[in-house]
């Protein structure tokens, strides 16, 4: 019984990402084609098979520069969500740091994160720092809006209550003020478990000798397009692979969501 059980969920996942496969499959036969019967050069636009070729001859060095990154992005995931989170909490507690903060924060996330980079290297220089602080910004505002946006979104009725039960604000906090927030919260940190991958090899980009970004930079000017072309789909898993955790995490802790949640 338990193994007819594992393959209906098996064949049921299967039906349930069958189509999304199919796509893939079927880029993946029209790219070669067009490659194929128009005859384009490598350096332009590498074959599929090309692109296998460089996970399958060169996967070391994918590996050696995917660490780095992996790194930085998920330090800055953590950094940057960490400090969102501590600060909605701050500003549904203190209207007047909300209001003294939260326009620097509005100000902040309008500057291009491409040329927030130098500066950050130019002050924290070559190594990790900046690459992890780049991360943490790209991630930071829309898990603070979220976050503010939930805390804020308990109903009156419930505060009253609350309320005439004597709660402390930290009671208020923990049992119905975070517990509101978090389909808000997940939903910003879907986003984040992929902006934070932007943000780590944008940094590599400004200045590295390691890691995803820096491999994207040396293939592009020395005209290794498999190369290129396979650093970037592994950027891509790693941000796909952040984004599934981050989903079966809101799938596990989280049973209902609000309408309200975009």
């Amino acid at each position: 019984m338990k193994k007819q059980s594992t393959d209906h969920n098996w064949l049921k996942g299967l039906k349930k990402h069958l189509p999304a496969i199919t796509t893939v499959f079927g880029l993946l036969v029209m790219w070669q084609l067009i490659v194929s019967v128009f005859n384009i050069p490598t350096y332009i636009a590498p074959s599929p098979v090309q692109v296998a070729m460089v996970f399958v001859e060169k996967g070391d060095i994918l590996w050696i520069n995917f660490l780095p990154t992996f790194f930085e992005a998920l330090s800055g995931f953590i950094l940057g969500n960490s400090v969102a989170v501590f600060l909605a909490i701050c500003f549904v507690h203190n209207r007047l740091a909300e209001r003294a903060f939260y326009p620097i924060a509005v100000f902040i996330n309008t500057i291009p994160i491409i040329a927030i980079a130098p500066i950050l290297v130019l002050i924290l220089g070559n190594g990790y720092a900046p690459k992890i602080v780049i991360a943490a910004l790209i991630c930071f505002f829309p898990t603070l809006v979220n976050m503010v946006r939930g805390l804020n979104a308990v109903s009156p009725q419930m505060l009253d209550l609350m309320h005439v039960l004597s709660a402390t604000k930290p009671e208020i906090l923990l049992k119905i003020r975070i517990q509101s927030s978090l389909p808000f919260l997940f939903a910003a940190l879907k986003i984040a478990s992929t902006t934070s991958v932007i943000g780590a090899i944008v940094g590599e980009w400004i200045g590295s000798n390691y890691g995803l970004g820096a491999l994207i930079i040396e293939a592009t000017y020395n005209f290794r397009s498999p190369m290129l072309y396979a650093t970037v789909i592994t950027g891509a898993s790693l941000a796909v692979i952040g984004f599934t955790l981050t989903s079966i995490a809101e799938h596990h802790f989280i049973k209902w969501k609000s309408g309200s949640v975009s």
